[in-house]
């Protein structure tokens, strides 16, 4: 018999990597185990790993497993894995074949409905994913994965930014609203999947905040300023985030302001180029004073039960300092 774990050992140094490194050949089995891994390597992908005849049959899934049958996503077909790494985590280092941090994302059993050299048709059973799935190859060695059953997820939301009506004043029922800086920069819609985000191909410094997020999806509100000290470093931009659209496959455009940014601030989205932008409910006088003080163009006072509303906006204000 082959030994089918030839190709793993052949890329790997024991030495050298945590990761098992079995001396033997495999002993053939019948089990149903798969385990997904999160893997922070060279670019973040997830590995999806099925038990099948002694080895964990691999895939590395730059998108992660697509969570409704209308997009399909790359799966790179990679060596067996030895049945040891189903609960293999840590440090590969750097320097080293797939070297990175990797995690265990979900772990579970499976059912086979089709296995061929061309197309693998499973149904998973963990913790966080679940449903059919069919992995089929495309030319050569490329392959692709789809799901098969309905979406476990709201569709990302296709709209424009909400925007503030100009007032002169303050709004009288000040408790009403939050008051935070108006920053002027440029606003950015920021949607984030599978690690990766659009936005990161004019602000390719985004790639690390898509990554933070892992298999989280969400859609970020803000704007790209240059803000006191971070201009003394020749101008670098950040991204001040206000608002968020989406999170974790749903959308959030119905719910009121202070819930959208209560959530926000629990992601507790933190980097040295992007942050949360302050928020002060009911302070309209000292916020407005700090705006001028500091030589920002104004405040947007945005009422707390407002929802989302793409396009002009009488319940955002902006009011000039």
């Amino acid at each position: 018999m082959p030994d089918k774990l030839e190709r793993y050992r052949s890329k790997r140094d024991a030495a050298r990597t945590p990761e098992p490194v079995p001396p033997e050949p495999p002993a053939p089995g019948d089990g149903d185990a798969f385990v997904i891994q999160e893997h922070h390597a060279r670019s973040l992908h997830w590995d999806l790993r099925l038990e099948r005849d002694g080895v964990l049959v691999s895939w590395a899934v730059p998108k992660g497993l697509p969570a409704d049958p209308q997009t399909n996503h790359l799966a790179v077909h990679t060596e067996d894995h030895p049945m040891e790494y189903l609960t293999f985590h840590g440090e590969i280092p750097q320097g080293e074949y797939g070297g990175g941090t990797m995690t265990v994302w979900d772990t579970g059993t499976y059912e086979t409905e089709k296995w061929s050299d061309r197309e693998v048709k499973v149904v998973l059973r963990g913790t966080r994913a679940s449903g059919r799935f069919v992995l089929f190859r495309t030319r050569g060695e490329n392959w692709m994965i789809h799901r098969m059953d309905e979406a476990v997820r709201d569709p990302f939301p296709a709209l424009d930014p909400m925007l503030p009506t100009e007032r002169a004043r303050p709004p009288r029922d000040a408790a009403a609203y939050a008051f935070e800086f108006a920053w002027g920069g440029h606003r950015l819609l920021v949607p984030v999947d599978g690690g990766r985000t659009d936005a990161a191909r004019e602000h390719p410094w985004l790639r690390a905040l898509a990554a933070s997020f892992g298999s989280r999806s969400a859609v970020l509100d803000g704007e790209v300023a240059t803000l006191g000290e971070v201009a003394t470093l020749g101008g670098a931009e950040i991204l001040v985030l206000y608002d968020l659209l989406y999170d974790d496959g749903h959308a959030l455009l119905d719910r009121p302001y202070a819930e959208r940014r209560a959530a926000l601030e629990a992601l507790e989205v933190s980097g040295s180029r992007w942050q949360v932008a302050p928020s002060w409910p009911g302070e309209a006088g000292p916020v407005r004073q700090a705006a001028r003080e500091q030589g920002l163009p104004g405040v947007v006072a945005k009422r707390l039960d407002s929802p989302y509303e793409p396009g002009p906006s009488t319940s955002w204000l902006f009011i000039p300092s």
